[in-house]
Order: C-alpha cells, then structure tokens, then sequence
C-alpha cells in the first residue's frame, strides 16, 4: 500500500454544546449557558486520521504550537494510526482554534482563530526530500492558501511530490472566512487545482469555480489540466464522478445526521486509502475510467465513510473503522465493496 501525505492545518475544533432551532436568526440570543468541548480536527489532519483508523499508511505534514493543544493534536493523530514524524512544533505562534456552532439539522458554521498561528508558519525548506523517496498520494486543500507565505509553502510540497511521481489530491474545502477581506480565492484556487490528479468539489464549490463560465467547460479544463478523477459530492444528494470519458452518479448511503463536521474529510479519507490500496500512479489513476466497476467500487466506499461521520459530533471521533462500516452497511441493508483490485 502506498503512503498517503496530508499537508495542511491541524487544529482545535471546539464544538458548541448549544443547538440553535430551525427557526432562530443570527440575532436570536443564545438560551442557556454556551460550552464548548474540544476535538482534534482541521480537514487535512482529518483526513490523514481517517486513512490511518481504516488501516492505511497515513502521515500527516504540518506544524502545531509548542503547546498544550498541538500535544493534544500530536497524540490524537498517533491514537487514529497517523505516522507524526512530519508534524512540527514551533514556539513561534501558538495551534489555531475553530470554534464550531451546529443548527438543529447538523450543518455548522466555523469562526476561525487563526491569524497568526502555528499552521501557517511551515516553509518550503522544512519539506524533507526523504518523504517523497517511494510512491505515494500527496493531499491538501485551499486553507493553506490563504496567506502568500504558506500558499509558497504549498505549491512548493505539492511541486515537490508532483516531481516525484506522487498522486496529487485536492479537495477545494473553501473556507471564505479564512481569506482577507481584500483576498479573492480564486486565482490561488485555480493554481493549484490545475496541479491536481484527483479533485475533491462540493456543488457550491464547483460553482464558485464555474463563475461566468459553463460548468462543462471548467470541468474539461480541469481534466485536460490532468486530473484523472473529479468528484462532486451534495451533502445526501447523488454524488457526480468525472474519470476521462467516464461519467457516473452514485447515490450515497442514507443516514440520520447528527454532526456534518467531517463528512467530506471521512469521504476524502475513504477515497485516497483505497486510492492507496490500489497502488495507483497518476498514469493508472488516468485510467481509472476505463474501469468502471472498479471505481464504483473505491467511490462507494469512500461515500459510505462520509456517511458514517455525520451520524456522530466531532471530526477524529466520527471517522470510521472498517468494523464501522461493516456495521453502518448491514443497518442499511448493503454490503461493504471488498476491493476489486486494479
């Protein structure tokens, strides 16, 4: 099985105990007293916890504070089967937080402290050559993008495995708030995206990339860009596939959902360790199209782990095992794709 590499922000998610009812406004006060319970999370970090706790072999890039939440980052990643030999810790600022406030339908809202933090201080340099000395998946999303220094940082590891023959994912992730005032994400977003062999969209996201142009257009440009497979997933709705001349919809496992935090990561988790067990280079990830019932296969999968993550609160703590799924699939009368090989 290959590595997988998730650069990116490892933070602290403190998730509200309180949750607002349907009918509440943005000026509606709180009832009650409001507390928070912290959870490792930050998509990245999240999806490099989701590889490891389904067996793959995960390992996470990034820098945290020399603090008492990068220790508790540190360990929860080692807890969930994350090799941290890559993760710094730095004195210099101290791990980002991002407080988490959830409606009564399980959707949240992130206010992020984060500017500056420990997240956004790794640099080109701290990208080791001896990480990328084997094949692997090199993963990250749009958040370390958001400021020139780790956007450099970025394009320069994703480079760097590129040249080493890595699968690179991307899964857009934007997080608007995290972006200066002044700031447009688009141009950066679009830098890396054309960069990218697997990419990761929601709807929304495929529309703030679309703009002015026709959705067809974009997405034909991102696969003569060379990405081999586009995702674009819809919360419960049918998820849409792109893979060469392939094209297909997947309807996702049904599920009372309760958190929907790290739904997407748990998907992007699923996708990239069964990516992984394949052994896939870009050149056979180009390919995968023409292998249908395989790629149904690896995209069933990775839906049914972001299925899982929304029927329970937090992101590490809603990821699932293989026994999860195995669990999840008999409830809902399915059964668990075994893996088709490639």
């Amino acid at each position: 099985m290959q590595k997988v590499i998730a650069f990116g922000e490892a933070l602290i998610d403190m998730l509200s105990n309180n949750v607002r009812n349907p009918s509440d406004t943005d000026d509606t006060p709180v009832s009650g007293q409001e507390t928070f319970t912290k959870f490792p999370g930050g998509a990245p970090a999240n999806v490099a916890a989701a590889v490891g706790k389904l067996g793959g072999r995960s390992f996470f890039a990034g820098k945290v504070g020399s603090d008492m939440f990068g220790d508790f980052l540190k360990a929860s990643l080692q807890a969930n089967g994350v090799n941290t030999d890559y993760l710094l810790q730095t004195r210099e600022a101290k791990t980002a937080l991002a407080f988490v406030s959830l409606d009564a339908h399980g959707e949240r809202s992130f206010e992020f402290y984060r500017n500056p933090s420990a997240d956004m201080l790794f640099r080109p340099e701290e990208f080791q050559d001896d990480w990328f000395q084997e094949p692997g998946i090199f993963h990250f999303c749009s958040n370390t993008l958001t400021e020139p220094g780790i956007r450099a940082t970025t394009l320069a590891g994703l480079e760097k495995a590129r040249n080493a023959g890595f699968v690179i994912s991307f899964d857009l992730n934007l997080r608007t708030n995290l972006w200066p005032e002044d700031g447009d994400p688009f141009g950066a977003v679009w830098s890396c995206i054309k960069r990218a062999h697997v990419v990761k969209l929601s709807a929304e996201e495929l529309g703030f990339l679309c703009r002015d142009q026709d959705e067809d257009i974009v997405l034909q440009t991102l696969q003569n860009a060379g990405a081999g497979l586009i995702v674009i997933t819809d919360g419960g709705a049918p998820m849409r596939y792109y893979a060469g001349r392939q094209i297909g919809i997947i309807q996702p496992v049904t599920v009372d959902m309760v958190d929907s935090t790290a739904a997407g990561d748990a998907f992007v988790g699923g996708l990239l360790y069964r990516l992984a067990d394949n052994d896939l280079s870009p050149a056979q990830l180009a390919g995968l199209g023409e292998n249908p019932d395989v790629l149904e296969d690896i995209l069933r999968f990775a839906s049914a782990c972001g299925a899982h993550a929304v029927t329970r609160a937090g992101a590490f703590t809603s990821l699932p095992s293989q026994a999860d799924l195995d669990a999840l699939l008999r409830a809902s009368h399915q059964t668990l794709p075994t893996g088709l090989g490639y």
